[in-house]
């Protein structure tokens, strides 16, 4: 029997990934400052300056250290103890109210907040610009 033996060059892998310039605290939003593409191949480490633009760091980043996904997350809009913009919509009545966060979140989370007038806390979720939809029943076992 013959044996047929292939040798196969090996071509070097064109992969890069996302690398930190300086630490990046959490919470800080990443620019295209703070990070730089370099020509390794580290696994779990993002490939593209777009995934990592305008996130928010979760963890504290070391200069030097790859960023991975789970370092990140969308951008916070509401802070705790922020004034924000409380919105109950029903049909086409819309009602609006001053507010405060009771915690932080990004756009689509589910926050706790408390109306400043009436001192009632309210769940609802954040919207894009802030605004804290609300669907008007109070926190249950806040």
């Amino acid at each position: 029997m013959r044996w047929l033996c292939l040798m196969l060059a090996a071509q070097p892998a064109c992969a890069e990934s996302l690398i930190a310039t300086r630490l990046i605290a959490p919470g800080a939003v990443i620019a295209a400052t703070d990070v730089v593409l370099a020509d390794a191949a580290i696994p779990g480490a993002l490939t593209t300056l777009q995934a990592a633009l305008g996130q928010t760091a979760r963890v504290a980043i070391y200069a030097g250290r790859p960023l991975r996904a789970g370092d990140l997350g969308p951008a916070i809009l509401v802070r705790r103890n922020q004034p924000v913009a409380l919105r109950y919509g029903a049909g086409t009545l819309v009602i609006m109210a001053e507010g405060r966060a009771l915690s932080e979140g990004a756009a689509g989370d589910t926050v706790r907040a408390m109306n400043t007038g009436s001192k009632t806390t309210l769940t609802g979720t954040v919207l894009p610009d802030g605004t804290i939809d609300v669907k008007g029943a109070p926190c249950v076992g806040c």
